[in-house]
């Protein structure tokens, strides 16, 4: 037994059902690769899994690729802020979480260590903040930070985020000689100011923090109110990133009191190459009420989030399709943001 093997006259002759059914064989097979081609593959870059800038990420490459026909953005995680600067400004990824201040210092070619200047970058929107909580006991005669001098101050590890930023505060208030810093970590200290082995501690992360509930709710507290300290210092002169920011009344244990202090804003970012359109379109997907009712399901930090507060603590260049978006929702951009 063997088969015959059919030439292109024989199948012709078949009836054309035959033919049609081989026909539309051929285009099923060839459809997945067209359906590919024309479909926009674009990559946003997060943080840590688990970490806030994740959830972030995440929730906005699902929106996204829900909302838009023949776009598919993925999300990648990532070691955080500058990673994200990093990825963005070579195109390895479209869009990322960025905080302000790195995107300032990147733009100026200031971040430590690394003079090269990222000028791919550019703000689309302001997410939520990262704001400084400074503890103390409650009785311990310290009311402001000015009178941190000569006191220990935790102010996270070393090299972290958390203490960069406590030294650029505390040069603003000119106390940073003054005071004796601690390189240790949240929940290290907050344990440490419970057993009075430090004076104050330094919490530099987005409300509610764990470390600071677990300190408000194993002594009583006092949470000092550091925007004014710095307004009347040179921080904002030297850092314009910062912002400020209040922590409402009852977010911690015992503090029945809001706590104006100063915040890194955590931003939405895109590289300059994504087209105008295309951003403008993005951004009406994620800040319309459906896109933020989407978001603040995903994490409750995107309640900071809204049209009105999209241009907070950006003291960079805007992309041009943001741009043309804020600008038709009213808002007007500051010369560093244009």
């Amino acid at each position: 037994m063997f088969m015959k093997t059919m030439n292109l006259t024989q199948l012709f002759r078949k009836p054309a059902t035959l033919v049609a059914a081989a026909v539309t064989a051929v285009a099923l097979a060839v459809a997945p690769a067209a359906d590919a081609q024309r479909t926009e593959r674009l990559a946003f870059s997060g943080g840590p899994d688990g970490g806030t800038f994740q959830y972030f990420s995440n929730g906005i490459a699902t929106r996204l690729s829900r909302a838009m026909d023949g776009v598919d953005v993925s999300n990648m995680a990532s070691a955080g802020s500058v990673e994200n600067l990093r990825r963005v400004n070579s195109r390895d990824a479209d869009f990322g979480i960025v905080y302000s201040g790195d995107l300032f210092l990147g733009m100026n070619g200031q971040l430590t260590n690394d003079t090269r200047r990222y000028r791919n970058v550019q703000a689309v929107a302001y997410l939520y903040g990262a704001p400084a909580h400074l503890l103390v006991l409650d009785g311990s005669g310290i009311n402001t930070p000015k009178e941190l001098a000569g006191k220990r101050v935790a102010v996270g590890p070393a090299g972290s985020g958390a203490a960069a930023s406590a030294q650029r505060y505390f040069e603003g208030l000119g106390l940073w000689n003054k005071i004796s810093p601690q390189y240790i970590g949240y929940n290290q200290g907050a344990s440490a100011l419970g057993d009075r082995q430090i004076d104050a501690l330094w919490v530099f992360a987005g409300f509610p923090n764990a470390s600071v509930i677990q300190a408000a709710s194993s002594n009583r507290v006092r949470l000092l109110q550091t925007f004014e300290a710095a307004k009347a210092g040179s921080l904002f002169k030297d850092h314009p990133y910062y912002a400020e920011v209040t922590i409402p009344a009852g977010t911690y244990p015992g503090v029945d009191y809001d706590v104006v202090t100063v915040q890194d804003s955590a931003l939405w970012v895109a590289g300059r190459h994504v087209a105008e359109d295309r951003m403008h379109q993005m951004t009406d997907l994620i800040f319309s009420e459906e896109g933020l009712s989407f978001m603040r399901s995903v994490s409750g930090a995107a309640r900071a989030m809204s049209v009105e507060g999209a241009l907070t603590g950006i003291v960079t260049p805007v992309h041009a399709g943001a741009k043309k978006y804020w600008e038709e929702k009213g808002l007007t951009l500051s010369a560093d943001q244009k």
